[in-house]
Parts: C-alpha cells; sequence; structure tokens
C-alpha cells in the first residue's frame, strides 16, 4: 500500500480553486457510456458531479489565507497482491475509502464541540482511477532513455535527409532505430516503454480531495501539521493538536486487511518501512528471520521492486553494516514503491 498526503500547488502557490485538479481527475471519462464512468462519490453519495465537487469545496475556505493550502490531496495505490484480493474493484476500493475516511478523522488530536473529530465532520470527495502512465522518474523509463537518446538523434537524421540537408540511407537508419527499439532492456506488448506510455495490468487506485475545512467550514483541519498529536496550555487551558500520520498510516494498512482478509509479508507491510528508516540492522535480521514461505515471498516482492536479492546476506552473521550501506540504496526505492511502502 502507497499513501500520500499533500497540499495541493499550481506552480509555488496554493491552488485557490480544486477546480484543476477535478478537470484531471475527469480525465479517464473522456470517450465513455455514462455507465462506463467512474463518478466522484463521498461517505454517503455516489455519483457525485464534477461540479458539485469544486462548488462545494471551494465554498468551504472560510478564513483560510492564500499562503494556506485549501485542500488536501490523499492518493491511495494498493499494490498488484492487494488488489488481487478484491472482488470487485469499484465496489471493493469505495468500501474501503469510506473505511479509512474514518480513521484519518480519527487520526487528528482534535475535538469539535468538546467531542472528538469523527468521519462526519470531514468534507471530502473521492475518485477511483483505473490507469497509470509511466513518468520521466520511473525506473524502466530511465533505464531505457540511453536507447532513446540514440533513437532521437537517429531520427533527426532522417528528418536531415528528408529536408535534403543532409546525405544518407533512410532505410538504413530505420534499421537501426528498429535494432534499438527492440534492444532497450524494458519493454511492454513488444514496445520499449517510454514516458507517457499506459501501464499494463490492474492500475487501480483512489484519489480524496479533502477539505482543509471541516463541514462546518468553521474548524481548521490539517493533516500537513508540523505538530504531531499532542496537548499544550494555550491561555491556561489544555489544547489538544495535531494530526498523527504515522497513526493513519498503520490504521489505513490494518483496516485493509481486516476488510479483505489480507495476510501481509512483512516485506510490504508499514512496520518494516519503519524498521528499514530508524534501524536497518533489525529490518535485514527481521527479514531473514521470517519462516521459508514467508522469506520467499517477502525476496519476491523486494525483487520485483529492483532490490538486489542475490547480494541479500543469508545469515545474521553477515549483516554487517557495509553491507547494509550499500544494499539500503536499492531498498530505499523498493520501500517508496506502491509495492511495499506506505
Amino acid at each position: 500500500m502507497y499513501i500520500t498526503i499533500t497540499a495541493q500547488k499550481l506552480g509555488g502557490q496554493y491552488s485557490q480553486s480544486v477546480a484543476n485538479f477535478v478537470d484531471y481527475l475527469e480525465k479517464e471519462n473522456e470517450g465513455l457510456q455514462q455507465e462506463e464512468m467512474e463518478h466522484f462519490f463521498n461517505q454517503y453519495g455516489d455519483e457525485i458531479s464534477a461540479s458539485e465537487v469544486v462548488k462545494d469545496i471551494d465554498g468551504n475556505t472560510a478564513k483560510l489565507k492564500k499562503k494556506e493550502p485549501k485542500f488536501y490531496s490523499i492518493t491511495v495505490s494498493p499494490s498488484k497482491y492487494e488488489l488481487r484480493k478484491l472482488q470487485n474493484n469499484r465496489e471493493d476500493l469505495k468500501t474501503y475509502t469510506r473505511a479509512i475516511m474514518k480513521d484519518y478523522a480519527a487520526s487528528f488530536n482534535r475535538e469539535i464541540n468538546g467531542k472528538p473529530i469523527t468521519v462526519d465532520d470531514i468534507k471530502y470527495y473521492a475518485k477511483i482511477e483505473h490507469q497509470r502512465t509511466y513518468k520521466g522518474t520511473d525506473k524502466k523509463v530511465r533505464e531505457n532513455q540511453t536507447f532513446a537518446t540514440k533513437i532521437l538523434k537517429l531520427k533527426n537524421e532522417v528528418r536531415k535527409i528528408e529536408r535534403g540537408e543532409a546525405n544518407g540511407s533512410v532505410k538504413k537508419i530505420q534499421r537501426k532505430i528498429a535494432k534499438l527499439e527492440a534492444e532497450a532492456p524494458h519493454q511492454q506488448n513488444g514496445k520499449r516503454i517510454v514516458q507517457g506510455m499506459l501501464k499494463e495490468g490492474n492500475q487501480s487506485h483512489i484519489h480524496i480531495i479533502v477539505s482543509r475545512k471541516d463541514v462546518s467550514n468553521s474548524v481548521s483541519l490539517s493533516p500537513g501539521s508540523k505538530y504531531k498529536a499532542s496537548e499544550v496550555m494555550m491561555n491556561g487551558k489544555l489544547v489538544k493538536r495535531g494530526f498523527d500520520r504515522d497513526s493513519f498510516f498503520a490504521k489505513a494498512e490494518q483496516t485493509f486487511d481486516t476488510t479483505f482478509r489480507y495476510r501481509r509479508n512483512y516485506a510490504e507491510s508499514y512496520k518494516s518501512k519503519k524498521d528499514f528508516i530508524k534501524n536497518p540492522k533489525l529490518y535485514f535480521s527481521t527479514l531473514l528471520g521470517l519462516p521459508a514461505s514467508d522469506k520467499a515471498i517477502a525476496f519476491k516482492i523486494l525483487g520485483k521492486a529492483g532490490v538486489p536479492i542475490a547480494s541479500i546476506p543469508t545469515n545474521k552473521v553477515q549483516l554487517a553494516l557495509k553491507t547494509i550501506r550499500y544494499l539500503k540504496r536499492g531498498v530505499d526505492i523498493a520501500i517508496k514503491s506502491g509495492s511495499i511502502g506506505v
């Protein structure tokens, strides 16, 4: 599970309207029949229009300054292993969204009118998407870049020849281009993987737009608060404040496992990420101490994420810090991937 919470920006400034983001989330509906479209939904409603989302989120920003976020984006990306547990992507992901938004509300260390915050206090709209495209920062695109550069150079040569600006055989150059296309290390359906190409397989994920203000438009609720859940004396009164991201991420993972009876491997758990960051030696020690079947699955997950499995030590004696520092580079990439990160 990979979950991110970000304040939406346009350039270097916080977006003053959610309209552009909503338009972006509507892109998959282009050209589809009404029954095929994915609509916005919230805790209690389905098939909510884009215009209603914009009107409701933009109209819920009382007393917020231009330098403050007006809304946040939560992106929830289940791994391919997690998606396999779903019976119906659309309905299951809606169920999961509504469940984790309860977790989200419970992660605020705040009270409204003397009562703990619940999902009924949160103004949000969510949308399921089923496509993802390769980005320029993706490993497969980067590792294909050498070939892409050579291909572009050859294509420029072809254009010069066709314009009469250079001499040469177009057919010969095109054969070189075809050879490079085939030799690129990362292919999908017989084609070199490039930026913007749709990823194959089940790519379903969730986008959630959350208003900075509560449903009454009077209380500011920031998941980006610099304060972790704590209490502080203000004007002689003990006041609760903050949002516990750690708690939210852990609860979101547990909610998925409980809801869909998912048996989570250590290598894809939120705990493994925390162990890796705080104590790499403990991370590798725990990994190697797993039962044989679980260890095999863990190594498979890490291998798919690009970790140099052959270099992972086979016993605890080999867990030297030098080895850990070397492996950390590979595991760090994997830990941030949709397969094992939160």
